[in-house]
């Protein structure tokens, strides 16, 4: 079977959250299951092909906008015994530009990708015997392939699965821009295309795609509710016999603390000492008093009232009365930054905030110096953050939401089983209570037992993979 992913973003080629480590670590798990999978992402002005052959395979030349527009196929073969293809598709135009998203033709850009794209399978087929029978495209960028599969007359070429990542993003336009996508004035309507007079392109990859899955089965329920449905939970409901979902996984190549190249020592489940020196030298990095004795949480996260910084504001006072450390590595809203700033200036023994983005040796440092890893999300499509973190023996503390209810469980002291420490209201008290809970376990004797547990948790792509291959044979057979 062949399968192309079409995305926004992957690794190693760009980033900006989730997105892109799925769709480039899922189309390699999938070759276990005698799938050939493929990404095509653009190409980007800030690109990384770093370890890659990067070659021009072939002209494109699309229809948009009301001209004909040219873009390049780009092959990256990587520079392995893998061998490992992957697509760019090059279009000046539209993405030579300082950062992926946040432009105002934004639906225009991704748009001609969607459309690009179908043109590229011709070029894949002839070049590269490379005939999809699924795309799978992820989030609103994407939305509009699958529209004009179907509204172009394309839609026995290949079945499309839709991925959401969050439903809260959609790319939603004004109406006027329906004539420069190509498509006609009949789509825009309630169960197409239109939303609140608007073009809304994540609708679209809803409706007109084959199979719609999201990230975490947990997520795959809330977002038929008014509370996370974000006002289409009246259409996911419709098409809920469409719906699956299917938990991410977390490449353990790269997130292995015994052979993490950006960590002060190994460790392992087997003997876990390097964690030590791991803790001290993050210390060290981001300039705490190095108390071994003192729990240390970790963040590494966007900084929005999504990811619970509201929460984290309103009791940091609380925490740090609590006999602890604070380090988070993140970028987002600037009213964040200014009072995290503030706050590493009143408590410098205690916090460390540093923010930016892409800071891969930081976050490794932070995933395996820490002893908890905080992630109070008021709403959580699936979350790698805490997976990542179980990897390196460091216990998530976690709002029971999306995927983290699905992967994080609370700790019995009893039984001995759970993972980690688990809040369900969306309140300070509540996640006060679940830090309170950590620490306590953290100076108790059940914390070996604890580690243990994290250590034996496994969220690799092998059992996502096997979910989805099952998903791509129902559509084709």
């Amino acid at each position: 079977m062949q399968v192309l992913f079409v995305a926004s973003e992957a690794v190693p080629f760009s980033k900006t959250g989730g997105l892109a480590d799925v769709a480039g670590s899922l189309p390699a798990a999938l070759a276990a299951h005698a799938i050939d999978a493929r990404t095509i992402v653009p190409h980007y002005r800030n690109t990384d092909t770093t370890g890659y052959e990067v070659e021009a395979i072939a002209d494109l030349s699309i229809p948009f906008d009301g001209r004909l527009q040219r873009a390049t196929l780009l092959r990256a073969t990587q520079n392995s015994e893998l061998k490992t293809q992957h697509y760019l598709l090059d279009a000046p135009q539209y993405f030579d530009r300082d950062q992926l998203y946040g432009y105002e033709d934004d639906i225009l850009r991704f748009g001609f990708f969607c459309r690009a794209v179908l043109r590229a399978l011709t070029a894949l087929d002839e070049k590269d015997n490379f005939k999809p029978q699924i795309l799978h495209c992820h989030d609103w960028h994407t939305g509009l392939l699958a529209v004009y599969l179907k509204s172009l007359g394309l839609g026995n070429v290949a079945k499309t699965v839709f991925t959401i990542h969050n439903l809260v993003y959609q790319g939603l336009a004004d109406f006027s821009t329906l004539a420069r996508l190509g498509l006609p004035d009949s789509l825009f309507n309630y169960h197409q295309l239109e939303f609140y007079n608007q073009i809304n392109p994540l609708k679209g990859g809803l409706v007109f795609s084959d199979a719609i899955t999201t990230v975490s089965p947990t997520y795959a329920r809330e977002i038929q509710t008014p509370q996370h449905g974000a006002q289409l939970e009246g259409v996911l409901a419709e098409h809920a016999h469409q719906l699956h979902g299917i938990i991410n996984g977390i490449d353990y190549g790269e997130w292995n603390p015994a052979t993490d190249k950006y960590l002060a020592a190994p460790f392992s489940a087997a003997d876990y000492t390097g964690k030590k020196l791991c803790k001290t030298d993050l210390q060290q990095t981001v300039g705490l008093p190095q108390l071994p004795d003192m729990p240390l949480i970790g963040m590494v996260s966007r900084l929005s009232s999504q990811k619970g910084f509201d929460l984290v504001l309103a009791a940091l006072e609380n925490v740090l009365a609590l006999g602890c450390q604070l380090v988070l590595l993140g970028d987002g809203d600037d009213y964040y930054k200014t009072r995290f700033h503030e706050l590493g200036l009143r408590y410098p023994l205690q916090t460390a905030f540093v923010m930016g983005q892409r800071n891969e040796p930081l976050a490794h440092k932070i995933y395996a110096g820490s002893d908890l890893f905080l992630m109070p999300s008021q709403y959580e499509p699936c979350g790698l953050s805490q997976m990542i973190s179980l990897a390196y023996g460091t216990i998530p503390i976690v709002r029971s939401t999306g995927g983290l209810a699905d992967t994080i469980h609370q700790f019995n002291s009893t039984t001995r089983e759970g993972n980690g420490f688990v809040f369900h209201d969306y309140n300070t008290a509540a996640m006060l209570g679940a830090i309170s809970r950590a620490i306590e376990c953290y100076h108790s004797g059940d914390w070996p037992q604890l580690i243990a547990n994290a250590f034996e948790s496994d969220f690799s792509w092998s059992v996502s993979a096997r979910d989805y291959g099952q998903l791509y044979r129902r559509l084709i057979s």
